[in-house]
């Protein structure tokens, strides 16, 4: 079956990716240092306004310690150098040589090194938030049907910040270097995605447009439906969203790659 070749493409790429495990460790400890400076930063906007704060405070600090779990499946930055260096320096003949689709074999190739990274720092973070005392502690979800959406949510996040970052990588084909385009996107979406700031804390106008967005589709809906921030009808709607942009993503980046085959030129000997 056609799958199968993108599984195992997947397989091997994730085996690799996990033999880096002190870079991993040293991810951790940067991780956990960063989660607790923003916690101590909003703590102290509470403190001093409690009204305007448009979170309940271990709503934040789970969103907090998530964020800082799985950075790696969320952050649109962290893209695959090989993937534009391949594009740059024609390596991309070796690829095309395949039989295999070049939009699916680096989706699979994404999706490995993304999970695998993030596999390797999720445990020791998320352990020492559950144990830290409060009010910058992780606590868990409201109950198990919230658990249940927030993993729906997170596979569909994931897709959606992939697809998004094919996107980068299909139209790299088009530029004399990716790295305006990296660096563009890349900027957008920690600020639109809710990295800097959280959603809810922009003007409610700012974040109902904001929400729209196939940014906010990305680490913004799981986060904030694990800490209980958005239930019910308003978790259900995002998530329909979420897979809107899923498809529509990845369908643009499917168009622009098969225009970008008909064109690819490389040269050398």
């Amino acid at each position: 079956m056609k799958w199968k070749k993108y599984l195992s493409v997947f397989r091997l790429r994730f085996a690799m990716c996990l033999q880096y495990r002190t870079a991993a460790f040293a991810g951790v400890a940067t991780q956990f240092v960063w989660g607790f400076m923003e916690i101590n930063v909003f703590y102290a906007f509470r403190s001093s306004d409690p009204a305007a704060f448009p979170m309940g405070f271990e709503q934040l600090a789970s969103y907090i310690w998530l964020q800082q779990a799985f950075l790696a499946l969320f952050m649109v930055w962290f893209m695959e150098n090989e993937i534009f260096d391949s594009i740059m320096d024609g390596n991309i003949c070796y690829e095309l040589c395949r039989p295999i689709d070049l939009y699916n074999l680096w989706f699979a190739r994404s999706a490995a090194h993304r999970m695998s990274r993030a596999l390797l720092r999720c445990a020791p973070i998320l352990l020492a938030a559950f144990l830290l005392p409060p009010p910058y502690r992780m606590t868990l979800p409201p109950d198990a049907l919230t658990l249940v959406c927030f993993v729906f949510a997170m596979l569909l996040s994931v897709t959606v910040t992939i697809a998004l970052c094919m996107l980068v990588y299909m139209l790299s084909f088009f530029t004399v270097s990716p790295q305006g385009l990296r660096i563009l996107f890349a900027m957008i979406a920690e600020v639109l995605q809710g990295i800097v700031i959280p959603l809810p804390f922009y003007p409610r106008n700012v974040r109902r447009l904001m929400e729209m967005l196939p940014f906010a589709s990305m680490e913004n809906v799981p986060l904030r439906i694990y800490s209980g921030n958005i239930s019910g009808g308003e978790a259900v709607r995002a998530m329909l969203l979420q897979g809107f942009w899923v498809l529509l993503l990845i369908a643009a980046g499917k168009l622009i790659c098969r225009r970008a085959m008909k064109k690819v030129t490389v040269q050398g000997g």
